[in-house]
């Protein structure tokens, strides 16, 4: 399969405890990498970012494991594999051609600039809260900013789109998400995770179909049940996709922002000063940290010949790696790994590209466009509470986040 196939494939490290250590071990032996994931599953791993991008609008890459992926054809992959609830689902996530054509169209009009656009009040109203619980939460002692600021935002934001208003179900669906993110736990965790958080969007659509609200659950229900090619199950799958895939991204995003400027403070002042403004902040952060670090899986319908010798075969599996892409010194130089919010091209696939790029993309920058401003305003003497160095990274390999964001407010 080319020089990059190697008799013993790189082990992927399930933990995440150094994901751009790891992405330069692979981007090491070339722009696509046989690695393995959990469970002795290889894969090509694609690091390189115009590699990348190719692959990402080639026809020739499927996302449906269930026509493409030899391996889980040929049983050798079965449910039982710890991160199935990435590959084995069918719902717009990993759906291919004309099935996705058709789920993305049930909900692209949700997500259209303009209705993000028309969401910025609520939005400002929602991070408003947020900072009048963080500053009660923190009464002057240090606080953690990802659990009281961080998160609360975008899960508020998603479930008031998805209208998911009760407290108990939102928390239940957040510990079905964490166990679907944390790559490095017991794989029985994700595997009872799965069936766990489909009868809870049961419960919820059975809820809706009796008392129907103006959200996107009550849109998609309705749907469903007025003719669309929706299966029931497309439909579960598809609300579980945006509870999970709809705040993980946003949440990684602030927490690394946050984190970003509070360690350089010298381009803090220049946000502050108007020298540079809050978008090149987002886009920066973006790139240097992909709130997603990998995504599984992809898989090439056919041959396809990524050069340099490279072959991905029909029926391979493909591993997406935005955040070692983010810092490829082909693209960005030899400070890619660099924070720097005046750097002119700050160009990245961190939220996708191609057919499957990010719906949610839009949705996320307005929310860290008003989440960030509002918080240093709020807190100009906010500092970290720790050492940078010992900011611990979440227990994953395609969630790129910390485990905690402890900070001061300030006098």
């Amino acid at each position: 399969m080319g020089h990059a196939a190697a008799d013993r494939p790189l082990v992927i490290d399930p933990t995440g405890r150094d994901i751009h250590a790891e992405a330069e071990r692979i981007r090491a032996l070339g722009p696509a990498v046989r690695v393995e994931l959990p469970g002795g599953v290889p894969v090509w791993a694609v690091c390189g970012q115009e590699q990348l991008r190719l692959l990402l609008t080639d026809p020739r890459v499927s996302k449906d494991a269930h026509r493409h992926w030899a391996a889980w054809i040929r049983g050798e992959v079965t449910a039982e594999w710890q991160l199935f609830p990435w590959v084995g689902v069918r719902n717009m996530f990993t759906a291919y051609g004309p099935d996705h054509r058709r789920l993305r169209g049930l909900v692209s009009s949700a997500f259209t600039a303009r209705r993000t656009a028309a969401l910025r009040p609520r939005i400002e109203e929602i991070v408003e809260v947020a900072l009048d619980e963080l500053a009660g939460v923190a009464r002057g002692n240090p606080v953690d900013l990802r659990e009281y600021y961080a998160y609360p935002i975008p899960v508020n934001v998603i479930c008031e789109l998805f209208g998911v208003t009760d407290a108990d179900t939102r928390e239940q669906v957040r510990r079905c998400v964490d166990a679907f993110f944390r790559t490095a736990a017991d794989r029985r965790e994700a595997a009872e995770a799965y069936p766990r958080i489909q009868g809870i969007l049961r419960g919820l659509i059975a809820g809706k179909r009796e008392h129907p609200g103006d959200d996107l659950s009550s849109a998609l229900i309705a749907a469903r049940d007025g003719g669309s090619r929706l299966s029931e199950d497309e439909l579960v799958a598809t609300l579980s996709l945006f509870l999970s895939a709809g705040h993980e991204s946003t949440v990684n995003l602030l927490d690394h922002a946050i984190a970003a400027l509070l360690t350089h403070p010298g381009q803090l002042d220049l946000v502050r000063t108007g020298q540079v403004t809050w978008e090149a902040v987002i886009e920066e952060t973006l790139r240097h940290q992909a709130p997603v670090a990998s995504i599984p899986l992809r898989y090439a319908v056919e041959d396809i010949d990524l050069g340099d010798g490279i072959t991905l075969r029909a029926g391979d599996a493909i591993l997406a790696c935005y955040a070692a892409a983010g810092r490829d010194p082909l693209v960005h130089g030899h400070d890619a790994d660099r924070f720097d919010v005046t750097r002119p091209a700050k160009d990245h696939l961190s939220l996708g590209h191609g057919a499957h790029h990010c719906l949610g993309a839009p949705l996320a920058r307005l929310e860290a466009l008003v989440a960030l401003p509002a918080l240093f305003a709020r807190h100009p003497g906010l500092t970290l509470a720790a050492d940078p160095g010992t900011l611990a990274p979440m227990e994953s390999f395609i969630s790129n986040g910390h485990r905690t964001l402890p900070v001061r407010l300030g006098p």
